[in-house]
C-alpha cells in the first residue's frame, strides 16, 4: 500500500510533468509573420526562434517557400495564403487550383506541418462584388485539388474576415452578419461545414478601444480587473473584450444555423507605438493585452457562450513590419525584435515558463 507521503511525491510528479507538458509548445497559441518588411532575419534563425517558444502555429499571408521549408519537422502548425488577387484564377479554373496546390504544399507536406490554407483577405468586408462572388469557388476548387491528392482531410481551407461581416457585436447574444453578405456566406458556411473547416476572424479589441477610448473600456480591452458587462440577452457576464467579440462571431454563426463550425482567431494584437492622434498604443498595452491573452487561453476556461475549451487564436503579429502603409501603430505590431530579441515578455519563452513552473510548485 502506498504511504501518504509517497502519495504526495507521485503527486508532485505529476503536476511537474503537467506543467512541463503546458511550458512546450500549445496548438492554440499561434502567431503572424507577416514580410512587409526589408529588415527580416533569415527564415532559419526565425524558425529557431520559434521552436524556442511555446507558439505552436504560425500564419504566413502567402506560402514563401524558404519558411516552409525552414519550419520543416519543427511540428509547428502552418497556415499558407492565397492572395485576393490569386482568387480570379482559383475561381474559374480548376487546373489553376491544381497548380497551386502542387506548387505550395506537395513540395513541403507533411515534413512541414501545412494544416490550413486562407484563400483571401478579408475579401467580404473588400466591398468587390466580383471577388466576393468568386470566393466560394475558388475555395471549393482548392479544396478539389487537396482532395485529388488525398490531403482533403489533412489540410482544411478557409477565408479570414474581418469583425466588420457583423453589422450587430453587442451584446455578443444579438451578433449577426450584415445581411448583404449572407447569400455568400451561406454558401461558404455550408461548404465548411461539410469539410469540417474553421471560420476565421479578425477580432481586434485594440479598435474596440479607439472609438471608445475610456479608462473602464481600456480595462475590460486588456482584460484587467474591471467590473465587466452583462449581456442583456442572456444574462452572461463578460470581463474582456475578447471573449464579447468571439461570442458575436459564435452568435451570428448559431442565427444561420451553424453554431457547431468551429471559430478560429487568424488575427489579434496591440501595437507598441502609433502616431500622435492613435489611442493606446504604447508598450505596457501591448504586453497587457498579449500577455492576459496568452493566460486567457491557457487557462482553458473559454467564452462564455463556449465553455472549456480554448480557441486557436494567431498573435499579430511576429515582428514589427517597417514597410506597412497606413497609421503608425500599422508598423508596431511585433511581438519580437528583428534582432530576435523579445521586444517585451509575455511568457512566450520555453525555458522561462519551465522554470517559472517549478517555483510555483515548490515555493507556493
Amino acid at each position: 500500500m502506498a504511504t501518504t507521503s509517497n502519495l504526495s511525491f507521485l503527486l508532485y510528479l505529476t503536476l511537474i510533468a503537467t506543467s512541463l507538458y503546458f511550458a512546450d509548445s500549445q496548438s492554440f497559441i499561434g502567431v503572424n509573420y507577416g514580410q512587409v518588411a526589408d529588415n527580416l532575419p533569415p527564415p532559419d534563425a526565425t524558425a529557431n526562434l520559434l521552436k524556442s517558444t511555446s507558439i505552436g502555429k504560425v500564419r504566413l499571408y502567402g506560402a514563401d517557400p524558404a519558411i516552409i521549408k525552414a519550419l520543416a519537422n519543427s511540428g509547428i502548425g502552418i497556415t499558407i495564403g492565397a492572395a485576393n488577387g490569386d482568387i480570379p484564377s482559383l475561381a474559374s479554373d480548376q487546373n489553376s487550383a491544381t497548380q497551386w496546390v502542387n506548387s505550395n504544399v506537395l513540395p513541403y507536406y507533411p515534413a512541414s506541418n501545412i494544416t490550413l490554407i486562407t484563400v483571401g483577405n478579408e475579401v467580404m468586408t473588400s466591398g468587390d462584388n466580383g471577388l466576393i462572388s468568386q470566393l466560394v469557388p475558388a475555395i471549393q476548387n482548392v479544396q478539389n485539388a487537396l482532395n485529388s491528392v488525398s490531403l482533403g482531410g489533412n489540410i482544411k481551407v478557409s477565408s479570414v474576415h474581418s469583425m466588420a461581416v457583423l453589422t450587430q457585436s453587442d451584446p455578443p447574444s444579438s451578433g449577426s452578419f450584415d445581411p448583404n453578405l449572407k447569400n455568400t456566406l451561406k454558401q461558404l458556411l455550408e461548404f465548411q461545414k461539410e469539410n469540417k473547416a474553421p471560420f476565421t476572424i479578425n477580432p481586434y479589441p485594440f479598435f474596440a478601444y479607439q472609438s471608445d477610448p475610456r479608462s473602464e473600456t481600456l480595462a475590460f480591452c486588456l482584460f484587467q480587473p474591471n467590473s465587466g458587462r452583462v449581456d442583456s440577452g442572456n444574462g452572461k457576464l463578460y470581463t474582456n473584450m475578447f471573449d464579447a467579440q468571439v461570442d458575436a462571431v459564435h452568435s451570428a454563426l448559431s442565427g444561420m444555423g451553424f453554431e457547431d463550425i468551429e471559430i478560429v482567431v487568424a488575427e489579434t494584437g496591440w501595437p507598441t507605438r502609433g502616431d500622435n492622434n492613435e489611442v493606446g498604443p504604447s508598450v505596457e498595452n501591448a504586453k497587457s493585452y498579449n500577455g492576459n491573452l496568452i493566460t486567457h487561453l491557457r487557462s482553458l476556461v473559454g467564452t462564455p457562450l463556449m465553455p472549456g475549451k480554448s480557441i486557436d487564436t494567431y498573435i499579430f503579429a511576429l515582428y514589427d513590419e517597417d514597410l506597412k502603409p497606413g497609421a503608425g501603430s500599422e508598423r508596431a505590431f511585433g511581438l519580437y525584435k528583428t534582432d530576435l530579441s523579445v521586444a517585451y515578455d509575455v511568457g512566450l519563452d520555453k525555458s522561462s515558463q519551465k522554470v517559472n513552473k517549478l517555483k510555483s510548485l515548490f515555493f507556493y
